[in-house]
């Protein structure tokens, strides 16, 4: 993923920014219920995590044979608590 080198200090900044935005805007995070650092910031990750649970739940409700456990809800990750 890193380069080795850098041609020029813009070119490190330039990857150093296109990771950054990635790694808080599109890379989702198992400690904060795998979403991204920005929604939680936002606070988009609740609304998230309740569209996950009910597109889950018509996911399993249509196919029940795809999913190992029966009349057992998987769980979706909860969110951190504030301090």
């Amino acid at each position: 993923m890193f380069p080795e080198r850098f041609g020029s200090l813009y070119d490190a900044r330039a990857f150093m920014n296109e990771l950054v935005e990635y790694y808080n805007h599109e890379y989702p995070h198992t400690g904060i219920g795998v979403n991204t650092p920005a929604n939680v910031h936002f606070g988009l990750a609740e609304n998230t995590s309740t569209q996950r649970s009910e597109i889950l739940a018509a996911a399993r409700a249509a196919n029940p044979e795809r999913f190992t456990t029966r009349g057992i809800m998987p769980k979706i990750l909860n969110l951190p608590q504030h301090a």
